[in-house]
C-alpha cells in the first residue's frame, strides 16, 4: 500500500469512527488514481464541475457546497500594460508567496485574468499578499464569480475510431497517430475514471471519462454505428 493510500484510509477511518467529514488537500491526477485504487467511498470536488485537481471528502455529510474551497480572482490593475499571463506565471507567483501546491487547485485563465481555486484557509492570505504576477501589478479578490468558460455545456461530437482500444480512441479524439497516443499512455499521462491507464489495449466503455494531461478530457457516450470499412462511429462529450 502506497503512502497516499495509507493516508486515505486513515482519513476514511477517522471520518466514520468520529462522525464528521474529513477532507484531503488538493489531489493531482496520480493521487486521484491512488485514491480510486482504494475503492473507499468518498466524494471529490474541485470548485467546479470537471476540475482536474480535486479535494476528496470522507463522511456521510460530504456535499459540494460544504467543501472548504474558495475562488480568488486575480486581475491586472491595468490591462493596457499587462503581460500576457500564463498558467505558469500565476502558479510561479503563488509559489513565491511560500504556498504549497497541495493548497491550490486549478487556475483557469480567461481575458488575461486568473481564477484560482484554493483551500479556504489560504484564500485571504492570497488576497492580501498577491500583488504581482511576472511584471504585472495585480489585485486578488475572493469571489463567487466564475469565468464564462466554466459555465459552457460539454460539446457533443461524433468521431470515427478503429476500435474502442484506449490508444485508438485517444488518437481519434485528439487527432494523434496511434504511436503518439501510445506514448502518452505509457508515460502515465492518460487516466480512465481518475485511474491511471496501465496499457494501450484497455477497452473504453460507455460513460467512461478519459483524461489526457495537457489536452483535456472526454466521455464516451455511445457507439452509434459502423462504417462500411468496419470503423466505429462514436458519440463523445468533450
Amino acid at each position: 500500500m502506497s503512502t497516499d493510500e495509507k493516508r486515505f484510509n486513515e482519513l476514511y477511518n477517522r471520518a466514520y469512527s468520529k462522525g464528521f467529514t474529513a477532507y484531503t488537500e488538493f489531489l493531482n491526477m496520480q493521487e486521484q488514481s491512488d485514491l480510486a485504487k482504494t475503492c473507499l467511498p468518498c466524494k471529490t470536488y474541485g470548485g467546479y464541475e470537471g476540475a482536474e485537481r480535486v479535494v476528496a471528502a470522507f463522511g456521510d455529510r460530504a456535499e459540494k457546497e460544504n467543501f472548504p474551497i474558495a475562488c480568488v480572482k486575480i486581475s491586472p490593475v491595468s490591462s493596457k500594460f499587462a503581460d500576457a499571463l500564463t498558467h505558469r506565471d500565476y502558479l510561479g507567483a503563488l509559489m513565491n508567496l511560500g504556498i504549497r501546491r497541495e493548497l491550490l487547485g486549478d487556475i483557469v485563465i480567461q481575458d488575461n485574468c486568473g481564477w484560482l481555486f484554493c483551500l479556504e484557509h489560504i484564500s485571504q492570505y492570497i488576497a492580501d499578499n498577491l500583488s504581482r504576477v511576472k511584471h504585472t501589478t495585480v489585485t486578488a479578490q475572493i469571489t463567487a464569480e466564475l469565468p464564462a468558460s466554466l459555465c459552457v455545456q460539454a460539446q457533443v461530437r461524433e468521431i470515427i475510431a478503429a476500435s474502442l482500444r484506449l490508444d485508438a480512441l485517444v488518437g481519434a479524439v485528439y487527432r494523434l497517430s496511434r504511436k503518439e497516443a501510445a506514448q502518452l499512455i505509457l508515460h502515465g499521462k492518460v487516466f480512465i475514471n481518475s485511474r491511471q491507464a496501465e496499457g494501450c489495449s484497455k477497452a473504453v466503455k460507455p460513460n467512461d471519462t478519459v483524461t489526457v494531461r495537457g489536452k483535456g478530457r472526454f466521455q464516451l457516450v455511445q457507439q452509434l454505428r459502423s462504417t462500411k470499412s468496419d470503423r466505429l462511429v462514436l458519440e463523445i462529450k468533450m
